[in-house]
């Protein structure tokens, strides 16, 4: 190695240090702050419905669960009785997280609209092109992270997303190389995004934002 490269990997691994001493490592959990100061998951959105009514229904502030780390706001009380008696039955996969970066050891993003639930599992996704590109191999993509999972579920998502950046999965795929397949599954398909750099999504912004204020999608909203 060029000792300009061995210099500007230096240069690049202290920003990388400097960033996380500076901003922490992050939230082990997909989760939001609301006004009051409590992380909530799914920007206040109801896990339960996803199963009973098959679509993301905003949750209400006043019927709410907490579990560590992390609060689930609900539609009714009905479904946070559900909740209550089996949380692991309806929380979403890897922390909340993109299921598709999770695939690739990767903690970013979450968009409580663009969901799947696959033999009882609820998969949350940071935006369409997440969701386009997991939608290619659904079943590769849960084997992956399904095992890289123990890595990062007790890991802050900056540390861990830098890391898996920085030092990739054997099975990693680039942008591109997913978006070639994409083109080649859709010809008849347009799919344009921009999920709006590392930087904000690890470091100046809170998981969600682009849903929660309608970067490039629809707004979500943050939980009240």
């Amino acid at each position: 190695m060029s000792k300009l490269s061995t210099d500007r990997l230096c240069a690049i691994a202290l920003l990388i240090l400097s960033l996380v001493g500076l901003q922490g490592c992050g939230t082990l959990y997909a989760t939001a702050k609301n006004p009051r100061g409590d992380d909530v998951m799914l920007l206040g959105y109801d896990p339960v419905a996803y199963f009973t009514l098959g679509r993301p229904v905003r949750g209400s502030n006043t019927i709410t669960a907490a579990l560590p780390g992390r609060t689930y706001y609900f539609a009714t009380a009905q479904h946070k009785q559900l909740f209550d008696a089996n949380p692991a039955k309806y929380e979403p996969q890897y922390g909340g997280f993109c299921s598709d970066g999770a695939a690739f050891g990767i903690k970013m993003s979450t968009d409580p609209a663009e969901f799947e639930i696959v033999d009882g599992r609820l998969f949350i996704f940071g935006d369409i092109l997440g969701h386009e590109m997991w939608r290619l191999d659904p079943q590769w993509n849960i084997a992956h992270a399904d095992r890289l999972w123990p890595e990062a579920k007790d890991v802050g998502n900056r540390w861990q997303s830098l890391k898996r950046y920085v030092s990739k999965v054997p099975h990693y795929l680039t942008g591109r190389e997913l978006m070639a397949e994409w083109k080649r599954r859709n010809p008849d398909r347009e799919l344009t995004y921009y999920p709006g750099g590392m930087l904000t999504n690890l470091f100046l912004k809170q998981s969600g934002w682009r849903a929660a204020e309608g970067f490039g999608q629809p707004t979500v909203g943050y939980p009240d």
